[in-house]
This record gives C-alpha cells, sequence and structure tokens, in this order.
C-alpha cells in the first residue's frame, strides 16, 4: 500500500491515518467538516488535499448510520482500488450496500477494537490499536486484493487480525461492548442526583463500573441505532437477572430463616456466575487469564512519584504487569497497586522498602 484515503478524520480515522503515514503511506484526509480535517493533518496524519488518482486503499471511518452511503458515493466515484469501513457494526452497512446494487468485491468490512472516552482528531495517537484485535469480516465476494490491503492496513496499525462473519461480530460486540456501556451509564445516572456525601465516598469500584459511561453520548446513538436487537436481547437477560438479585435481596430483609437462606443462596449464584464469567476475560496480550498478586505502594501525589516506582521495580527484576492507582479523599495521597507474577511478590516487596517506600500489607 502506498497510498489511502480516510474519509472521516475523528479519533478511529485520524488514529489509522497516523499510523499509516508514520509507516511511509501518503494518506489524504476528508471529512464534512474540513476543519477537522486540517486539525488532523496539523497533528502528520496526512494532507487534506485531494488526491490526484485512484488511491489504494479508501478507509471510511464514519458513524454506522453514514457508513453505507459514504461508501457508495466513494465506490460511484471511483476514488480507490479497494474499500473498507471500520465501524463498529458489520452486518446492516453491508445490507444497505446489497440493497444499492453496488459490487462488493472490492469492499471488506472491518472494525478495530479499540478506542477512548474521547472523541475528535485531537484524541488520536498512532498506537491505538497496538495489539488490540481488528476483526475483518470477508465475504466470498471478497477480491483477495482487497483482503490484503485490509490486512496490510491491519499490520501497520500493529493490531491483531481476526476473522468473522458480520452478525457473528455484530452478536459479538453487542455482549462485550454495546451491552456494558449501557450498563454503566445507568449505574453512573445513580449519581446524578445522588448526595455529595455518598459521592465523595466514591472509590476504584464504581470508578471501574462508570469509566465508559463519560463516552460522547451522540457517538453511542448513533452505534446503538445500528446493533439495537442484538444489545435488546441481552438486556432483557440482564433485567430477568436483576429481577431474580432484587428477589434475593428482598428474601434476606427477611425474618424467616428459610427464606434468608433462600436469599443468601439467589445472592450467591449471582456472585458465582460472574466470577465464572470474569475468569473468561482474556488476560494480558490476549492470552489466557492469569492470577496476579499485588504489591500496594503509598504514595504521594506529586510529579515523578511513579516514574521512581517503575524504574525501582525494574532495578529489582520484576516485571510490572499491570497497574492501579487509587487516590486518596480529600489528601493529597494515593495508593498504587503493582500487579505481579506470584513469585515475585517477596523480591519487590524487600526491593521498595530497601528505597525507602511505604507498603501497604
Amino acid at each position: 500500500m502506498r497510498t489511502a484515503l480516510v474519509i472521516g478524520t475523528g479519533l478511529i480515522g485520524t488514529s489509522a491515518a497516523l499510523a499509516l503515514a508514520a509507516r511511509g503511506v501518503t494518506v489524504h484526509l476528508t471529512d464534512r467538516d474540513p476543519e477537522q480535517a486540517r486539525t488532523a493533518a496539523a497533528l502528520g496524519a496526512g494532507t487534506d488535499e485531494a488526491p490526484e488518482g485512484p488511491v489504494d486503499l479508501a478507509i471510511v471511518a464514519a458513524p454506522p448510520a453514514h457508513v453505507a452511503a459514504t461508501l457508495a458515493d466513494a465506490m460511484r466515484r471511483g476514488l480507490a482500488r479497494g474499500y473498507l469501513d471500520v465501524a463498529s457494526v458489520k452486518g446492516g452497512p453491508r445490507r444497505e450496500l446489497e440493497a444499492l446494487g453496488l459490487d462488493l468485491a472490492p469492499y471488506i468490512g472491518t472494525h478495530p477494537m479499540s478506542g477512548r472516552e474521547k472523541s475528535g482528531p485531537l484524541a488520536a495517537t498512532g498506537d491505538l490499536f497496538e495489539g488490540r484485535p481488528w476483526v475483518l469480516t470477508p465475504t466470498r465476494d471478497t477480491d483477495t486484493e482487497v483482503l490484503n490491503l485490509a490486512l496490510e492496513l491491519v499490520s501497520h496499525c500493529r493490531a491483531v487480525p481476526v476473522v468473522m462473519d458480520a452478525d457473528a461480530h455484530d452478536r459479538a460486540v453487542a455482549l462485550v461492548s454495546h451491552m456494558p456501556h449501557l450498563v454503566s451509564s445507568m449505574v453512573a445516572a445513580r449519581l446524578e442526583h445522588a448526595e455529595e456525601s455518598a459521592v465523595r465516598l466514591c472509590g476504584q469500584g464504581i470508578r471501574d463500573v462508570t469509566r465508559i459511561a463519560a463516552s460522547d453520548p451522540r457517538m453511542w446513538i448513533d452505534i446503538l441505532s445500528a446493533n439495537p436487537g442484538p444489545v435488546a436481547d441481552l438486556l432483557s437477560d440482564v433485567s430477568a437477572d436483576l429481577d431474580e438479585t432484587v428477589q434475593a435481596l428482598r428474601a434476606l430483609q427477611s425474618s424467616d430463616e428459610a427464606k434468608r437462606f433462600e436469599g443468601a443462596t439467589g445472592i450467591g449464584e449471582v456472585l458465582r456466575r460472574g466470577n465464572a464469567g470474569q475468569v473468561r476475560v482474556p488476560g494480558k496480550h490476549g492470552s489466557a487469564p492469569r492470577t496476579y498478586e499485588v504489591v500496594a505502594v503509598l504514595i504521594d501525589d506529586q510529579p515523578g512519584q511513579l516514574a521512581r516506582i517503575f524504574a525501582d521495580a525494574g532495578m529489582a527484576g520484576v516485571n510490572i504487569e499491570d497497574v492501579r492507582i487509587e487516590h486518596a479523599t480529600g489528601q493529597q495521597a494515593g495508593l498504587v497497586q503493582l500487579m505481579v507474577e506470584p513469585k515475585a511478590v517477596p523480591v519487590l516487596a524487600a526491593a521498595l522498602r530497601d528505597r525507602g517506600w511505604a507498603l501497604r500489607q
């Protein structure tokens, strides 16, 4: 691939353009908002000047509701040898293109499984997709050349290609992305009118659950409008689980010992199923999940503290597998939770204590 055209310079489009430009591909940028395309160009994602002729690959990074129309326009104008989109829903856009009577041999639907709570070109980074799954949904009609161009794009972005059927993809993202986003939003909505004294007690748990609720509502309305059925089916199942959980909690309030036992059994089953599902979430780099142990370090909220901890861990020969920070309420301090292999715990703990760090047991 020598040339590409990115149509839509939001977070995903600009991030892909940055990755391609960094690898020597000549990238042309266009957007319904010319100022947004100019911003992406100023960031080094390419040029907002139109290409002189057909490019190797056109990448449509429009909202799901506009993908089919944007692709149809590009294909009718012959802007590229191959075409793909990066929308989070795949079955609907393809069916729309089929209904328009277009030859879909030069097209492949794709979806990079990466993003951020922020949107727009200023939120873009060239490494956004690194190590993340990038779903490709070829059909028997897809040209081999177009599939190879898509694979080349994924390689330039250092993502991991995953081939799926379009409808299977839509059911999957409903489960692992769309439904969880709505659940996160519903939990976060409980905080909107909560008493300030309660909100001040928020800890890492509520932050973890509500983090994705900070995303742009307009973007998510577009996404959910393109995949409502599978998401509604999943939420119906969640609703049934909620009804049973509420009944179990009510039973725990009973003065009847048998009912309390029944309630405890019901809650225990919900928590057990949660454990069973959570352990299926892929671990580091998509591998099987592994159990890490935590070394908790108290730090002051000052510049350079994290860098010192990581440097000291490196000097001890310990790899930090993951990290979380819990900020103390009303204090300029926090707790850094370093996740490491179990065998590394005594080595890291001893090294950090020797270097003056305060550890929490």
